[in-house]
């Protein structure tokens, strides 16, 4: 579905990701996992396009992104949920919504069936105000804006960041939905190896600005995250 190739990437002079590759699986989850500052964030960014610049071949399916503009990648198919959620305060939920329709490759601008589906809250408070909601409520609502894209593959920095446990629950619910259920490729940046196992088909493990490991959950040892991952 999403193959990054040698992937060089910058901020400005600073070198984040060296010879990136990685293979994202059609209809899987692929949880990037890694300490802080290795590239996990700017892998997501520069598959968007959101970095300085970058080298190397993206491809979504048989299309190459490689020099592709963000808007493009997005109605290719591509949604980005970022670390912080970064949803308009000001904006309703409603209009938080739709906003993502912006990126859609056929031009609806209505909230798609999966999004109440998905966030009955939501459902029930469209008219709300965004900056009102709590932290998992946001991220709800920041996934919800990135579906109503109609996207091919989910990206997802740090889901459950700042969220409470209760909640972190239904988050990983929804993520298995999205995936399972409606057929949504994604790519997860996660800390929590407990998540990660919980809902990935295979993963990742990122140092200094390259992969260094990965497989399936069960390959995930305690062994592999005490090398990789201990702090």
């Amino acid at each position: 579905m999403l193959q990054l190739e040698n992937v060089h990437s910058y901020y400005g002079r600073s070198h984040i990701l060296h010879g990136m590759t990685l293979d994202v699986p059609d209809g899987g989850i692929l949880a990037v996992l890694g300490r802080n500052g290795v590239g996990k964030t700017t892998t997501m960014k520069t598959i968007m396009g959101l970095t300085s610049r970058s080298s190397g071949r993206i491809v979504l399916g048989d299309v190459d992104l490689s020099a592709a503009p963000t808007h493009q990648r997005a109605r290719a198919g591509i949604a980005y949920v970022p670390q912080g959620r970064e949803i308009f305060t000001d904006f309703s939920i409603r209009e938080n919504i739709l906003m993502g329709c912006y990126a859609r490759h056929d031009g609806k601008r209505e909230i798609p069936a999966i999004v109440p589906e998905l966030f009955p809250y939501l459902r029930d408070n469209l008219d709300r105000p965004g900056g009102v909601l709590s932290g998992g409520q946001q991220q709800q609502l920041a996934i919800a804006r990135a579906l109503a894209a109609d996207p091919k593959v989910l990206l997802l920095d740090e889901p459950c960041e700042g969220i409470q446990p209760s909640i972190v629950e239904e988050i990983q619910k929804i993520i298995i939905a999205i995936n399972r259920e409606h057929g949504i490729t994604i790519v997860l940046v996660e800390q929590s190896v407990d998540f990660a196992r919980a809902v990935a088909t295979r993963f990742v493990i990122v140092e200094k600005g390259a992969v260094v490991a990965g497989g399936t959950p069960d390959d995930l040892t305690d062994t592999l995250v005490h090398k990789h991952l201990a702090v």
